[in-house]
């Protein structure tokens, strides 16, 4: 098979994504960098629970997967917590283990004392919430962002600086904030977050370009899916120059959730060419893993690891699937199931099955059929399927062909 970008052993998608009239404005990073935040903000999905060995496995299968950075948890939070990160931090992992801590300079002792590598440090952005939500004044915010970030500075940490809400700031108040805090305070990096997933691509991208251009220094982001535009967001800010993506496995997370790694990860590799390096392969794996301790269920239809993905019930699929599969297993998905670690692709029996359908479970259980007892078969199939609603099981299929077998042989 001829290899393109768009086109390759592993996925096919579209080449508009790659027209020069598209990439030419495209400003990624040379390197950019997962920021994984499910033991931090994932946790904040209500009712989830993560407990301190828990939290351990998780950072080991994430490090394991090949994400750049780990955002352990925040200390404050409970003993458990702080125990958990400390028990991270001394794992040695390749990922960077970093911290969460609020614009408190004596948390920042907790979070050196867990062993981390570096903190993100976090405050409002937006005057309405440091006075709706925290009842303080932007004077005492901006003091303890600025005593804060030197503090964490004078720690020896990598300092990043989350700007809560900050884009329900307005734009050159939002430049103005952070630069004065650069500027008299420390940052290493800037966090960028949309906290209530209120802010479109467009915008993103360009509040990031002014925001490198004003300051100088990495930018991260950190969005929500509360409008479903989380990784169209986190791709934007990319696209515009930033460096770092806050995510979490499967988008775990508080309201409609953070942004899914995985989707993310496929994007960038697939759509946009960018490799980041992580073992796609075992997206399946982790997010099961994660989940199941979540107690979280995902819809079977989710992006990259939703289990039922690669079954097809569809009758006009299933025909595409037979004709094509041998030699262009890519002319009906958009990536191979083992690029993510998934099932191969499966025709499945239920209510929208076709003749396709009924000619490869025939094959499948060795049965030889007339056409006229196929279209019998899928008469009973989808009468089956409307009685149980849902799939046929192989043994249901087999009762079928038993029973227009053998009235066929009367």
């Amino acid at each position: 098979m001829e290899q393109h970008p768009w086109k390759t052993d592993k996925w096919y998608v579209s080449p508009w994504c790659y027209l020069p009239e598209v990439k030419k404005n495209e400003q990624f990073a040379a390197k950019i960098k997962i920021h994984d935040v499910t033991l931090r903000d994932g946790e904040q999905q209500t009712a989830v629970v993560f407990r301190r060995e828990e939290k351990v496995a998780i950072a080991k299968r994430l490090d394991a997967l090949g994400v750049h950075r780990i955002e352990a948890g925040m200390p404050a939070v409970s003993d458990q917590d702080k125990a958990a990160i400390a028990d991270i931090a001394a794992l040695g992992l390749k990922a960077e283990v970093l911290a969460f801590a609020r614009c408190i300079p004596e948390e920042i002792k907790v979070v050196k004392a867990c062993g981390c590598k570096g903190v993100v440090v976090e405050i409002p952005a937006s005057d309405h919430m440091i006075k709706n939500a925290y009842g303080w004044t932007v004077d005492r915010a901006m003091k303890s962002s600025i005593d804060t970030t030197l503090a964490a500075k004078e720690a020896g940490l990598y300092t990043v600086f989350f700007t809560i809400d900050a884009t329900r700031t307005e734009l050159n108040r939002f430049l103005d904030i952070v630069e004065r805090v650069a500027t008299e305070g420390h940052m290493d990096a800037l966090t960028m977050a949309d906290t209530v997933g209120g802010c479109t691509p467009d915008a993103i991208h360009h509040a990031v370009t002014k925001v490198i251009e004003r300051l100088k220094k990495p930018v991260e982001i950190h969005c929500h899916q509360d409008f479903g535009l989380g990784v169209a967001n986190t791709i934007a800010a990319l696209q515009a120059g930033a460096s770092v993506a806050h995510t979490t496995v499967t988008g775990l997370g508080e309201r409609a959730g953070n942004v899914p790694m995985e989707d993310v990860v496929m994007s960038l590799l697939c759509l946009y060419g960018i490799d980041l390096g992580l073992r796609t392969e075992k997206f399946c794996e982790v997010s099961r893993f994660v989940m199941d301790l979540a107690r979280v269920t995902q819809p079977p239809n989710r992006p990259i690891v939703g289990d039922k993905l690669y079954e097809v019930e569809s009758g006009i699929i299933a025909g595409w699937i037979r004709m094509a599969r041998k030699d262009n297993p890519l002319e009906f998905v958009p990536f191979a199931s083992e690029l993510v670690g998934q099932k191969p692709v499966n025709i499945v029996l239920g209510k929208n099955s076709g003749p396709p359908s009924m000619e490869e479970w025939c094959e499948k259980l060795g049965v030889t059929a007339t056409e006229e007892e196929r279209m019998a078969m899928l008469k009973l199939v989808k009468a089956k399927s409307f009685e149980k609603k849902d799939l046929l099981t192989a043994d249901e299929f087999r009762a079928i062909v038993d029973r227009v077998l053998q009235k066929a042989s009367v």
